[in-house]
């Protein structure tokens, strides 16, 4: 005899049926959102599906309706803050739209690993697809593949490849170094991201603009890796020559390691040097002392990157560049230099 509590069975389409006093396949219709039920039917059913909690088998549903209502998404780096943020907010978007996501994430951007990602997400019956590919190579692979279903980038890189959803970085780098100037320092130093990403490009583009328009000189910007442990020894390097007074850093996590390297080093920030960064992590507002940056707003990212996905499958047409604005944070980090 076995001592295992039952089970409580999960309800199927015949129990909706018999519980709202229709057919399955009248069920089945109010699912696949058929043009032919009453209202009034429509209503009843859907009140019974809540109320038991049915969650229709999406696989079968693919059979009958052709449609798997997935979105498949291709990335290349999803350790890092906003690619991740990125991916979380198009699953939310595309979860309260009623799809799921296939995701595949690829080690390098050359053609083969794109090229293989991809076939494996249209071998997954994904309707449309959300590419996050921050390195410029990505891109270069993209141009060469046919790719059979609706698209969006999300990108700043001004290419002509289907949608597109960005947050205009050379804005964001602009506003950072402005603040800079405008609390009165002329000798400001940027540690950029990675040489192959199109953000830490576009950063650097950002902050030479407006050091040019102040008739500011500055060193060669230094090429980092974006992470905390490249910002402590860049900073270590550059505080043996104290020729700055503020650092513009390509993200948050390389301007804490830099002002870790300043407390180490015995400077107070912002007293001696000041500090802003880039993407307003969570974590951001808790560094000592909390850190002005500047704020990316991934959730409407995901958000409009999964509308423009979901107007394109209804019929909608036309190529679609979105870039999207973001806003300087400034908290406890900066401060006029000291005369």
């Amino acid at each position: 005899m076995s001592t295992e509590p039952d089970k409580v069975r999960a309800p199927n389409i015949r129990d909706v049926a018999a519980l709202a006093g229709v057919s399955y396949q009248t069920v089945s219709r109010v699912l696949n959102d058929s043009p032919s039920i009453k209202q009034s039917t429509r209503q009843r059913v859907l009140d019974v599906i809540a109320e038991v909690g049915y969650r229709p088998n999406q696989a079968a549903r693919a059979l009958v309706t052709s449609r798997t209502r997935t979105i498949g998404v291709l990335s290349t780096q999803t350790a890092h803050y906003g690619p991740t943020t990125s991916v979380n907010a198009i699953e939310q978007a595309a979860r309260e739209a009623g799809y799921r996501l296939s995701i595949t994430n690829v080690s390098s951007g050359d053609y083969l690993s794109i090229k293989t990602a991809m076939d494996y997400l249209l071998s997954q019956g994904v309707e449309a697809l959300v590419v996050i590919a921050p390195q410029v190579r990505v891109f270069d692979a993209l141009v060469d593949l046919s790719i059979s279903v609706p698209y969006v980038t999300l990108d700043s890189t001004g290419r002509d490849l289907g949608h597109s959803i960005s947050v205009d970085q050379i804005t964001g780098a602009r506003i950072a170094t402005k603040h800079l100037i405008d609390l009165g320092h002329t000798e400001i130093t940027h540690i950029s991201g990675p040489q192959d990403w199109i953000e830490a490009d576009a950063r650097m583009q950002g902050f030479l603009q407006e050091i040019n328009i102040a008739e500011l000189r500055t060193r060669a910007p230094i090429l980092g890796d974006w992470s905390a442990h490249f910002g402590y020894y860049a900073g270590l390097e550059l505080l043996r020559f104290r020729d700055f007074t503020a650092v513009f850093a390509g993200n948050d996590q390389m301007a804490l390691g830099f002002m870790h390297a300043c407390r180490e080093s015995g400077l107070d920030v912002p007293g001696d040097i000041s500090v802003v960064g880039f993407d307003d992590i969570p974590e951001s507002a808790h560094f000592s002392p909390p850190l002005t940056t500047v704020r990316q707003n991934f959730a409407e990212i995901g958000r409009r990157a999964v509308a423009l996905l979901l107007s394109e499958l209804s019929g909608g047409v036309g190529q679609s560049r979105e870039q999207i604005q973001p806003e300087l944070i400034v908290r406890s980090s900066t401060a006029p230099p000291r005369q």
